[in-house]
């Protein structure tokens, strides 16, 4: 269904952050990687959260909302995001509110996605990252496995009337593990998995998350420091392992004999019907023959 059709995938875990205050828009953009002042409502960005040393601490979307900031992050970060940005509170016109236990994520996603939501006159925002209202719910452009897909966040008490939009459609349940095979199949790095707090942004696929041209915020001098050298020393990348049982994160990836890098996250693709998965590789084993765990492997696509 992911990759013909649709499927819905349960992210209510996902935390959910309202910024409020006069200063939130000035606070958000000096506290992540992309430009949060040229947002409007209705529109919103990926991004990350830096620390002054340029590595990521957590990432996330960021929406704008009239009269404040939706910011959606990772489960296992939202705790972390609130922490760092209260640090830097001080005489900020800014409020934090953790609403994640009241509201809940459930995305639709699958090339049949957008279809299935105007059967049911569901608006779309076409943007990526932009969002329109239905029915007490945000629905926003983003996605969790790579296919084109439509996110709904809503008020825990209308699960059962989204749950009943969907499956009245004929769409399916996709389970995490089912979403992650496609996930790593799309080369999609997850924050926690993937990309952790050693990580440089420019080490990850998502370039979309830094704004080249704007101005100072928390870990910009490294990041500039990184682009104007013009290169890094590793990266993230998608590989094909010829197996078909997957490698356990923390594998070892060789070349000629030599450790070179090593498997974050992967799955047997039965669509591929071999094993997918993501790594991170240095960059001068990228072009080359590799293996793991004894396997023949390879870089599908070198993740810049």
């Amino acid at each position: 269904a992911l990759h013909e059709g649709a499927a819905w995938i349960d992210l209510s875990g996902r935390g959910k952050i309202r910024a409020t205050g006069d200063d939130r828009v000035r606070l958000l953009h000096s506290m992540t990687t992309n430009h949060i002042q040229n947002l409007l409502p209705g529109s919103g960005c990926y991004a990350f959260f830096l620390s002054a040393q340029g590595r990521i601490l957590a990432d996330a979307n960021i929406f704008c909302m009239p009269d404040y900031l939706l910011i959606d992050t990772e489960p296992e970060t939202r705790q972390r995001v609130i922490e760092h940005l209260d640090k830097f509170i001080i005489a900020d016109d800014v409020t934090l509110h953790d609403f994640t236990d009241d509201y809940g994520t459930i995305n639709i996603e699958g090339p049949e996605a957008e279809a299935i939501l105007r059967r049911f006159d569901v608006p779309t925002a076409h943007l990526p990252f932009s969002f329109a209202e239905w029915s007490h719910c945000e629905v926003a452009h983003v996605t969790y496995t790579g296919q084109p897909g439509y996110s709904f966040i809503f008020p825990v008490e209308q699960r059962e009337s989204v749950l009943a939009h969907l499956t009245g459609a004929g769409v399916p349940h996709a389970d995490i593990a089912t979403a992650d095979v496609v996930r790593i199949e799309n080369g999609r790095p997850r924050y926690g998995v993937d990309i952790s707090e050693m990580t440089l942004p420019q080490e990850t696929p998502l370039a979309h998350a830094v704004h080249s041209a704007k101005g100072c915020y928390i870990g910009q001098e490294i990041v500039e420091r990184v682009r104007s050298r013009g290169h890094v020393n590793k990266m993230i990348a998608a590989l094909d392992v010829q197996h078909d049982s997957p490698p356990a994160p923390g594998a070892k990836v060789n070349a000629d004999g030599k450790e070179v890098g090593v498997v974050t996250s992967a799955a047997f693709s039965p669509s591929r019907n071999h094993v997918v998965a993501l790594g991170t590789v240095r960059a001068e084993a990228l072009n080359g023959k590799l293996t793991v765990d004894g396997a023949s492997a390879s870089v599908r696509r070198a993740v810049t």
